[in-house]
């Protein structure tokens, strides 16, 4: 039975109050106007009815790969100053929402630092869900893409968190509450720079945090930054999981990598650097 309290669930078709319902065999939202959403075998639900969406969802290999990346603890120290960051800054927090939360790695660490905290993750890939209802029995897990306006009211969270994620900034503020924080983890230019070339993946801009600043500025005043940035050993199926759990999988040459993997050394050093943002509602 997920956490998060239902009235804060809102039925993407009208816009009305999401209540949950179960059975011995079953459980649904539903919603005053007669809209069900059943909840998936795996436990998560699927708000995407009709249309779908226009955008890639991430694969059930690409899935794979960064379950088995993650699993390694390999951004371990990131994900632990990101639930020190959130917990700091909203020690009474009674729900946060990942928006883009994949697999539910990030949440689940963040969860942990705020007890009795409910968690909604939303993500458009069913696959990440599956995994993310798994590792977060309590959470709400909605197949959901985030620029649509988001199912959830006015003002109901107090932490929104966007992690490697498109930032959908009006719908952030709208649902969080009047002083409410929004967590933003964008890689730095040399994160992965070993192994970028090696391994095909996409260059990483020098500018990522400015940007992010200036995207939000309207909504959001900037309240600090951190830099995390540590040192990793990486094998050959660390850099073949991390290539394949991003976005430059969808245009990777998988025999080419596999040719370059095959001439490494047993494990390499390779930096990981992220940029850690925090903005509190305007």
């Amino acid at each position: 039975m997920p956490s998060a309290t239902p009235s804060l669930l809102l039925c993407p078709v009208c816009r009305g109050p999401l209540s949950s319902a179960e059975s011995d065999q079953e459980h649904s939202l539903t919603c005053p106007g007669g809209h069900r959403y059943d909840a998936a075998r795996q436990g998560y639900f699927n708000l995407l009815t009709g249309s779908g969406t226009k955008f890639a969802a991430d694969t059930a290999e690409m899935v794979q790969a960064r379950v088995d990346f993650l699993a390694a603890a390999h951004y371990r120290p990131m994900a632990q100053e990101l639930a020190r960051m959130v917990a700091d800054a909203v020690p009474a927090a009674r729900t946060v929402l990942d928006a883009g939360a994949g697999t539910g790695y990030y949440l689940g660490t963040v969860s942990q630092a705020l007890p009795g905290t409910a968690a909604v993750a939303l993500d458009i890939s069913k696959f990440a869900l599956r995994r993310a209802a798994r590792a977060l029995p309590t959470a709400t897990c909605l197949v959901w893409d985030v620029w649509r306006p988001l199912p959830l009211g006015d003002a109901s969270v107090d932490a929104v968190l966007n992690v490697f994620a498109p930032r959908n900034v009006p719908e952030f503020r709208r649902v969080l509450a009047g002083n409410g924080i929004l967590a933003v983890v964008t890689p730095q230019p040399e994160h992965l720079q070993e192994i970028r070339s090696l391994a095909g993946m996409l260059d990483i801009g020098d500018e990522k945090e400015t940007r992010v600043a200036a995207a939000v500025k309207d909504h959001f005043r900037a309240e600090q930054t951190r830099h995390c940035t540590y040192s990793m050993d990486l094998s050959a199926a660390d850099i073949r999981n991390v290539a394949l759990m991003g976005p430059s999988a969808r245009h990777l040459d998988r025999d080419l990598l596999r040719n370059n993997l095959a001439e490494l050394p047993e494990s390499i050093p390779v930096t990981a650097s992220f940029s850690l943002q925090l903005f509190r509602a305007a």
